[in-house]
């Protein structure tokens, strides 16, 4: 079989670009394995990232039109490329395909065999294929930039965002107390997921409840960034995928910043696999599609309100 059906936008644009149609099946080079992919999840501003759409992360590089979107997938190895021994031909995988590549808004799709893992056993392929880039950046945050250790107190700014409600749940699972902002609507979800506190930033300042952090975990950025800093203890470290931190003001308070963009992690997504499997991490779905329909899935991103990652059904 050497071809496939895949979602692509043969040139640069919105979810306007993308058509479902018929493409050339890929087949993996060394080091690579080629998925059958079950279901794939898309990210919020996807198609205006310049790596979705060249060779280098900063957009500078060649183009790659077509491309295929959805860097987040769940499904079965169908080959291995030259020097593969793991993961097997039949194994069911999942993770996060670097963001220089095509995505996995297709029936197949190729990956570097050592960002992938095992899927966790406990849940179907829609909801793994949810994981990988929100639980991945909330593990980053937490384990690799700030070395958070059990009993220390994290707060989350924006506690119910794809990002922020794993960053609750893995906190809690990793032994912290959690403290988390979010909206009126949203505050029994974020219970729910682990937090001990949560703030309703739209009537209370924080700043009034929270104080003596460790880790402070921002997806916001702008003003809720700039407050963050007051609340953290000294040598504390606040943690951001939105923005660059301003180091003067770290310094002025005797912490650290970090910003950083997520990587993938084959390693990790094991880590985050047995807490799934535990479960103590559940992964949340907005909706799920059927791949015809991923169009609609990404216009959904740009003007609706939602919870939880919207899923694009690839086969059963």
């Amino acid at each position: 079989m050497s071809t496939m059906h895949a979602v692509r936008a043969h040139r640069r644009g919105g979810p306007e670009q993308l058509v479902y149609e018929e493409a050339p099946r890929p087949e993996p080079g060394p080091g690579e394995v080629l998925v059958a992919v079950k279901a794939a999840s898309m990210t919020p501003h996807e198609l205006t990232w310049g790596a979705t759409w060249t060779d280098s992360f900063d957009g500078s590089g060649s183009e790659r039109t077509p491309i295929v979107p959805s860097h987040e997938f769940s499904g079965v190895v169908a080959a291995t490329g030259e020097g593969v021994h793991s993961p097997a031909e039949g194994e069911a995988v999942y993770g996060l395909i670097p963001f220089t590549r095509d995505g996995a808004a297709a029936e197949y799709v190729t990956v570097p065999a050592a960002v992938v893992a095992a899927k966790p056993v406990t849940v179907d392929h829609d909801h793994a294929a949810a994981l990988p880039l929100s639980a991945l950046t909330a593990w980053q945050a937490l384990v690799t930039h700030a070395g958070l250790q059990a009993g220390q107190h994290v707060l989350v700014q924006g506690g119910a965002g794809g990002v922020g409600m794993y960053a609750v749940q893995l906190a809690t699972a990793l032994g912290a107390r959690v403290s988390a902002t979010a909206a009126a609507s949203d505050l029994d979800f974020v219970r729910d997921l682990g937090a001990e506190q949560v703030i309703d930033y739209a009537h209370d300042r924080f700043e009034d409840h929270v104080r003596d952090v460790d880790v402070v975990v921002d997806t916001v950025g702008g003003d809720t960034q700039s407050r963050s800093w007051s609340v953290l203890r000294p040598g504390g470290v606040l943690v951001t995928t939105a923005t660059p931190p301003d180091e003067q003001e770290a310094a002025r308070y005797g912490v650290r910043g970090v910003f950083f963009v997520v990587e993938p992690d084959g390693d990790a997504l094991r880590s985050i696999a047995e807490l799934v499997d535990d479960g103590r991490l559940r992964a949340v779905l907005d909706r799920v599609l059927p791949l015809r329909e991923t169009r609609a899935g990404y216009e959904a991103l740009e003007t609706a309100k939602r919870r939880g990652k919207i899923v694009v059904h690839v086969a059963d």
